[in-house]
């Protein structure tokens, strides 16, 4: 759902640009609540992760295919601030490297796919959670999550189109269009949501940041029938020994780099959600010139007769840097969250 540059005039591109700003730098200060010195490597390699299945675009319908947003995602695995910053960075890169979404139409691809995505998400998650509980629950939070946060990106895009894009629309054609595509391009977002999430709960649980609050309180009564309250441990599990990490991380990272570097090769070449859209619409020839699109790197690789799993592999590592650098940046340095 990349939005490029031209679609939207320059009022509107200066206050999506405004709101991403101050909503970056909310979750610069929030991000302090969820990052130390042991999870801020983890915001690292959950941006990187994003950024390699965002290339991997499936099919959803005839001619028309989906990617992982990935802001739900973020959320559950390293918090709602941290999966702010995590996107992004994600969004950042692809912009300047790789001519992916518009220079100018930053600050609303940082609001739809960043900011819109890790709210609906983050507070459908915590919703179902309220009453789905232990490894189950989250995992199916998570898919609810997911599934929700990206029509809501899309009916978002919309509104924010019908306000200040650069060509006339049937508002109600528009947003029942992209709502469409975008619940079936969910679906799969869902899917790989869920898949991750359960597979790092599996291995390594106190990671998953939505998974802090799974245990309870536990209440003690006496022979006298008086109770007695008693904190629950660290979530879902005690914290492996920290000397453990390091395996998880190349493991994750192992992973990351086999998807951009191999599995992208597989990816849909069909036009994604939003193209497909805006090509039905009438509204896609607003779109504009990319001033880097002459890049090597543009339209990974493909510019520059770069391999797609090169540039992939390219993407992953400066995504991993940018990231990882924000995140210990951001961290609490007292090595304890807040």
């Amino acid at each position: 759902m990349h939005v490029p540059d031209g679609f939207f005039n320059v009022a509107t591109s200066v206050s999506a640009g405004a709101v991403a700003a101050a909503g970056v730098a909310v979750c610069l200060r929030g991000a302090r609540r969820e990052l130390d010195d042991r999870t801020a490597p983890m915001a690292g390699l959950v941006a990187a992760f994003i950024f390699a299945v965002q290339m991997l675009n499936f099919p959803v319908a005839a001619g028309t295919s989906g990617h992982l947003l990935g802001g739900a995602l973020a959320a559950i695995l390293v918090g709602p601030y941290t999966g702010v910053l995590c996107m992004a960075v994600v969004l950042l890169v692809q912009a300047v490297f790789f001519a992916d979404g518009g220079l100018t139409a930053l600050g609303v691809n940082v609001t739809i796919m960043g900011l819109v995505t890790v709210l609906a998400g983050w507070a459908v998650f915590r919703v179902v959670t309220g009453f789905a509980r232990g490894k189950g629950g989250v995992t199916a939070a998570a898919f609810l999550a997911a599934l929700v946060s990206v029509p809501a990106s899309a009916l978002v895009f919309t509104l924010l189109f019908w306000i200040g894009g650069t060509a006339p629309i049937s508002v109600g054609a528009v947003a029942a269009a992209m709502g469409g595509v975008h619940l079936l391009i969910g679906i799969g977002e869902g899917v790989i949501t869920a898949v991750t999430v359960g597979a790092v709960l599996a291995v390594r649980p106190d990671l998953v940041y939505g998974a802090r609050d799974l245990a309870k309180p536990l209440v003690l009564r006496g022979a006298d029938g008086e109770s007695t309250t008693v904190a629950a441990p660290e979530p879902v599990a005690a914290a492996p020994a920290g000397g453990r990490l390091k395996p998880f991380l190349l493991g994750g990272v192992g992973v990351t780099l086999v998807l951009a570097g191999l599995v992208s090769f597989f990816a849909s070449p069909d036009p994604d959600g939003l193209e497909a859209v805006a090509e039905n619409q009438g509204f896609g020839g607003q779109a504009g010139e990319h001033a880097f699109g002459g890049w090597a790197l543009a339209d990974y690789g493909e510019v520059g007769r770069i391999p797609v799993g090169i540039a992939g592999i390219i993407g992953v590592g400066l995504v991993l840097l940018i990231a990882g650098a924000v995140a210990f940046a951001a961290r609490n340095r007292d090595g304890v969250r807040a």
